[in-house]
């Protein structure tokens, strides 16, 4: 992996033409409210796409993490609701013991079918309608966290000719990232530094330029 200063065949995607993104979808379980921080912090106030977010949660209880998170970024943040319209510039958290859809009009659905690797909300059941909905225009994002959730929805992501980002060993748990980058569908293993930049970049030029973070 670059971030840890070796060679290997990470971080050198196809070449993209500008304005190629219009989503951009992050899950993430144990260590999350860190690593959502951090990234967020260090996105633009001007950042011109939603952001859509699967992290695990209690299901009993109403979770503060959009009202936490809306602290630490110029972005707006929220709770996603049914029926909502995406708005760029904002970021949508999904509610505890929902999962988070994004559908064909660019509206979100959250439903509560049966969790899919024992969690709802789930990072593949969004992944999943993000690759339907937005295809290569879409870029999803796995950050620290135990268990495998993201790894099957990133091959949906892939195969729509979409990005896919996953932290690298600085994660403070590395299972779901690990889990989706041994599924081979990911384009950049990097910090949550290079993240940020990676994003910046991508959504605004449609490439990422790792040497102008």
């Amino acid at each position: 992996m670059t971030s840890l200063g070796t060679e290997d065949t990470y971080n050198h995607p196809p070449q993209l033409v500008p304005s190629s993104f219009d989503i951009v979808a992050i899950a993430t379980s144990a260590g999350g409210l860190q690593a959502l921080s951090q990234l967020l912090a260090n996105l633009p106030a001007t950042f011109p796409v939603p952001v859509v977010v699967v992290q695990h949660l209690e299901p009993s209880r109403r979770s503060l993490l959009d009202v936490i998170l809306d602290r630490v970024t110029g972005l707006l943040v929220k709770q996603a609701e049914n029926g909502e319209q995406l708005q760029p510039g904002t970021v949508y958290i999904a509610p505890s013991n929902y999962h988070l859809l994004v559908n064909l009009d660019r509206t979100l659905t959250l439903d509560q079918t049966v969790a899919v690797n024992f969690v709802r909300p789930s990072a593949d059941i969004l992944f999943r309608s993000v690759a339907s909905s937005y295809g290569k225009r879409a870029i999803a994002v796995v950050l620290t966290g135990t268990g495998s959730d993201g790894a099957e929805g990133i091959r949906a992501i892939k195969a729509n000719q979409g990005i896919v980002i996953a932290q690298d060993e600085t994660a403070e748990f590395f299972g779901m990232p690990n889990a989706a980058i041994r599924t081979q569908n990911v384009d950049f293993v990097l910090s949550l530094i290079q993240i940020a930049s990676a994003l910046t970049q991508l959504v605004n030029q449609g490439h990422w330029n790792q040497g102008a973070e």
